[in-house]
């Protein structure tokens, strides 16, 4: 489904990502582990359109889309969760999940969405018209989750989802994900809780000073040795 091709990502003269390849197949879970400022991030946001790499190419369902706009790559399919979930603080659960949507024009299914995103996620239902910026951080990453699945992306790229979250909140949302994923929708996740991650992934990239230093299937990367050492406390 998704396949990036040599990229390289700068800032200003300084070289964030090094022909970083990956491949994402459809209907997978695929993660990125890495440290912090090994180029997770950047690695998703070039994806997303908003950074946009010097070389190499990135192709969605065989459509090169590293030089179109970020709206463009969101009406192809692609939607994200950022990093911080980046909810709109005083707008209402509600118009957080309108938000979403806000590339289309279909307001029958925009409404069957949002019921959906209830039933998927019924803590959002409860607090339906709470100012956003009052919810907790579960209930706020929650919400990030509910407005990217607005947009009905075929890729829903997911940046950090369990920082800041107590560990059974982190459980819930990673159900979440894996429910997610079950209904058909491809998940490229980028997360710190390297054991976690590479429990629910079926493919398993690591990142290194804006590298891709290993890749493999999750078993793998668990039973290696390095892997083991720095990302996984053993």
């Amino acid at each position: 489904m998704l396949q990036i091709k040599e990229i390289d990502v700068f800032y200003g003269v300084i070289q964030a990502l090094k022909r970083v390849s990956m491949e994402v197949e459809e209907g997978s879970i695929a993660t990125v582990i890495g440290a912090n400022g090994a180029g997770k991030t950047t690695t998703l946001k070039t994806i997303s359109g908003l950074l946009r790499p010097r070389s190499g190419s990135i192709l969605f369902k065989g459509q090169e889309i590293s030089r179109l706009r970020p709206d463009k790559i969101v009406n192809l399919g692609i939607s994200q969760v950022p990093e911080g979930r980046r909810v709109f603080p005083e707008l209402t659960v509600l118009e957080n999940l309108e938000m979403g949507a806000y590339l289309r024009k279909d307001k029958k299914a925009i409404a069957q969405d949002i019921d959906s995103v209830f039933d998927r996620l019924p803590r959002l239902k409860e607090r339906v018209r709470q100012m956003a910026g009052t919810l907790s951080g579960g209930e706020q990453q929650m919400l990030a989750i509910g407005r990217a699945l607005m947009s009905r992306p075929q890729l829903l790229i997911m940046d950090e989802p369990s920082m800041g979250l107590a560990p059974l909140l982190v459980k819930d949302i990673f159900d979440i994900i894996q429910e997610i994923n079950s209904q058909g929708t491809t998940i490229l996740l980028v997360e710190q809780n390297a054991r976690l991650a590479l429990s629910i992934a079926h493919q398993a990239y690591v990142m290194e000073t804006g590298e891709i230093v290993l890749s493999g299937l999750p078993e793998q990367l668990i039973n290696s040795e390095d892997v083991k050492k720095a990302y996984l406390g053993a």
